[in-house]
């Protein structure tokens, strides 16, 4: 309320001020028409001034802010896949029943193409996942071991407003809880089996097109950085960090 008070008064301040100098001026030169007129043209302008000022500077100062800004959840986001999402992907790959087909979707030339692609394959249903297919006692060791690293990242307010990233934190930590409630995993249920299928395609999912924007922000600003990427891609059976002649 005292904000809106303060702006008020320096707003009639301001046009208090303004009368006085178009006053001043008409008691010195006489010639109230030519004031008016000026006054007239200026106010014909001010639309324009707005357009200028507030609409594409805003805008241009908002979209360079919102770069700078995408920079450094980008490093955050690195943190997040150098620590533990390279290593998830490989985990839950293990689920995947078209494991080679979904890596063959991936190991394409255009990482852009990659994730509109992915996008919609995985929107038509393209993962198939099976909890039975590996180990959900080591995918359990592995979330817990990482859950407090999980958690710091949620700390960061800015990840918030990714909303993809934000989507991949909570699909992880929902599948994380699910595997710690259940004392045996080995002893399940059909129903159980079926509800964790659906909780690990769902991160599977999210981390798989966050791992591909990634990669397209590598290649564009950190090119070493994109080179060591596509050398240990999760996908390929064949990367490995050593440059081979």
């Amino acid at each position: 309320m005292k904000k809106v008070k303060w702006e008020i008064y320096l707003g009639l301040g301001l046009c208090v001020a303004s009368f006085a100098v178009y006053f001043m001026k008409a008691l010195i030169f006489h010639d109230i028409w030519a004031i008016l007129s000026d006054l007239l043209s200026q106010m014909a302008f001010l639309p324009i001034y707005v357009l200028l000022s507030t609409i594409m500077i805003d805008s241009l100062l908002s979209q360079r802010e919102k770069g700078q800004k995408m920079k450094k959840l980008n490093m955050v986001i690195g943190a997040f896949f150098s620590e533990s999402g390279v290593e998830l992907l490989k985990s839950l790959s293990k689920f995947d029943r078209k494991s080679e087909h979904t890596a063959k979707q991936i190991l394409l030339d255009d990482w852009f193409q990659k994730v509109k692609q992915m996008k919609r394959w995985i929107a038509n249903d393209g993962l198939q996942m099976n909890s039975r297919l590996s180990g959900l006692e080591e995918l359990k060791t592995l979330l817990l071991t990482k859950r407090d690293f999980h958690l710091r990242m949620l700390e960061n307010a800015n990840l918030l407003e990714h909303e993809s990233f934000t989507e991949l934190l909570w699909a992880v930590f929902h599948l994380t809880e699910e595997l710690a409630s259940r004392k045996n995993l080995k002893q399940l249920s059909r129903a159980d089996y079926d509800h964790f299928s659906g909780d690990i395609e769902r991160a599977y999912g999210v981390l798989i097109l966050e791992w591909l924007e990634y990669m397209n922000h590598l290649k564009a600003d950190y090119p070493f950085l994109y080179s060591y990427a596509v050398r240990t891609n999760p996908f390929d059976p064949e990367a490995r960090a050593e440059i081979s002649s």
